[in-house]
């Protein structure tokens, strides 16, 4: 598999946030999310493992019924079974991976 460079692979939408899936197999997926201030992924069921590097911008980043900061350079870890979303505040790049 050829290195994926994430820099080439950034793209926003300015109407609606369209996930870019970088990698997907039976129990890994990786997309990159790409999102304009006032976008958001609604709180959704955690069916595996997310962990969400925030490469640029800021967020909120919802655990359950738990509001999270997201900003540059950190990293979320949302249990299995653990309800997740997230809205945009400040143009955000984030790479999500999901395992499970």
């Amino acid at each position: 598999m050829e290195p994926i460079r994430l820099k080439e692979k950034i793209q926003f939408n300015k109407e609606h946030f369209i996930p870019n899936i970088l990698f997907a197999s039976p129990k890994v997926k990786m997309p990159l999310i790409c999102m304009e201030p006032g976008q958001e992924i609604p709180p959704h069921g955690g069916h595996s493992i997310g962990i969400f590097y925030v490469k640029e911008g800021k967020g909120v980043f919802y655990l359950d019924d738990k509001k999270v900061d997201m900003e540059k350079d950190t990293i979320i870890i949302a249990q299995e079974g653990v309800s997740r979303g997230m809205k945009c505040i400040e143009r955000m790049v984030v790479l999500a991976i999901s395992v499970g």
